[in-house]
């Protein structure tokens, strides 16, 4: 493995790119795009806020990367005049795309691709198109470092959308406002998925959260609808994807601190497949430890035991 080394490769998947203010982010994601050369190119675009007038200026920019094509390539766009925001424009776009392809690749515009993210896409949407157990392959890789078993890549119930790839017969059963699951069942379903308390917790949070229209974004209901088919989503060992969006102007990746901006890519010369097909819980584990900061919560949990049973138990040698 070694970083930006091997020749450019061209895919035989239909990219869809999403996008929206910001040119310099999606001219970067554009032109590993355009060395990939997709044979279909599906471009959507939300409209700018209404309340932000510099945006008008920023979206038409950014959408002239649809006129950049230079390779032989059927491109069909999907501008919005008006903002559909996160969770309605990112969602109906990929309906879009799985309307119109059987399968595909997805990248926002702040996710930046290595050259093999497109072999690896192209080779594992081939060697699990008809198999139901896999139901997303992502791009992105958050164990810093930690690879689980020998093959270039694992099987886990996270569906990491940083880059990724699908097919329309999982994202028929994409469920936007998780209509078809009621809240009192959740938490029973997800201890299945999840063995740590604290993550079943999280999840159940961000469900409800969800449900009453708390939470502006496409992506988690794409997590549950994965995890309550009992699905298995592909991660590779090494990084293939960087998120480069983060900063005051992103919508949810504002932290540029944070340990998942930036994350160097590696490119792999050959793709091996792993034997078992169970997912890694200790690497979600790992991952959703440092999401839902597990360890500070248990550490303030097990404090808050500890000065309940010393409560308790100077009450009783009262008596």
């Amino acid at each position: 493995m070694n970083e930006l080394a091997i020749p450019m490769y061209k895919t035989r998947s239909a990219v869809l790119f999403i996008i929206f203010n910001r040119p310099d982010a999606t001219n970067r994601v554009f032109d590993r795009i355009k060395a990939a050369k997709p044979p279909r190119l599906y471009v959507a675009a939300d409209g700018p806020r209404a309340d932000l007038p510099d945006e008008v200026a920023l979206c038409r920019e950014t959408r002239k990367i649809a006129a950049q094509i230079d390779w032989e390539c059927e491109v069909k766009t999907l501008f919005r005049e008006n903002n559909w925001g996160c969770k309605e424009a990112v969602s109906s776009a990929i309906s879009w795309f799985f309307d119109n392809e059987e399968e595909g690749i997805i990248l926002e515009d702040d996710c930046l691709p290595a050259d093999s993210f497109f072999r690896f896409c192209d080779t594992l949407l081939d060697k699990y198109r008809f198999d139901t157990r896999i139901r997303h392959i992502a791009g992105g890789n958050f164990q810093h470092g930690k690879k689980w078993g020998d093959a270039s890549y694992y099987f886990s119930a996270i569906s990491h959308v940083w880059g990724w790839a699908s097919w329309r017969r999982v994202w028929k059963d994409y469920d936007k406002e998780l209509n078809q699951y009621k809240e009192s069942e959740v938490r029973e379903k997800l201890a299945n998925v999840f063995n740590d308390p604290l993550i079943v917790e999280s999840w159940h949070h961000i469900f409800k959260e969800l449900k009453v229209g708390k939470i502006d974004t496409w992506d988690y209901q794409l997590g549950f609808t994965n995890y309550f088919n009992n699905g298995l989503c592909i991660i590779p060992n090494y990084n293939l994807v960087s998120n480069i969006g983060f900063g005051s102007d992103a919508t949810h990746t504002i932290e540029t601190s944070s340990i998942y901006a930036n994350i160097p890519i590696i490119e792999i010369d050959e793709i091996t497949h792993p034997l078992y097909f169970v997912p890694e819980k200790h690497a979600d584990t790992y991952t959703l430890n440092d999401q839902f900061n597990v360890v500070e919560r248990r550490r303030k949990q097990n404090l808050l035991r500890r000065r309940f049973k010393r409560w308790l138990r100077s009450i009783l040698t009262k008596k």
